[in-house]
């Protein structure tokens, strides 16, 4: 049986690690969401999260985008490519539905999956 859980090696949280992945990304964005990507050396996705209290004012709206993304990506680890993402809000992400923000995550994994294999 396979673990959809979101342990502590799925996650990006030394900033070394983030700033490799700030180095000449590969890019995904939307007016509310960018994700950058940069290839790892592991055989698994791991995942930053960047949501600013410039764009989301209130605690509750930031937790409820992070906990969106996370679920999201803990769901589609296995179908994403083997990279280091860092996702950023932006905008009026506040604006989306869980349901939006979901299929617009889902969208750009799989912008980033092809710009990776060209």
């Amino acid at each position: 049986m396979v673990k959809l859980n979101f342990s502590r090696e799925l996650r990006i949280v030394t900033p070394k690690l983030f700033n490799n992945v700030f180095d000449n990304p590969i890019r995904a964005s939307s007016p509310n969401l960018t994700i950058l990507a940069k290839p790892n050396n592991l055989n698994h996705p791991r995942l930053g999260l960047i949501v600013p209290k410039k764009i989301l004012k209130l605690a509750v709206w930031r937790n409820r985008v992070k906990r969106v993304i996370r679920n999201n990506f803990r769901l589609n680890q296995f179908n994403i490519c083997p990279l280091d993402y860092v996702v950023i809000a932006k905008g009026n992400i506040k604006d989306l539905s869980n349901s939006e923000l979901d299929e617009l995550v889902s969208k750009l994994w799989k912008v980033i999956c092809r710009r990776y294999k060209k």
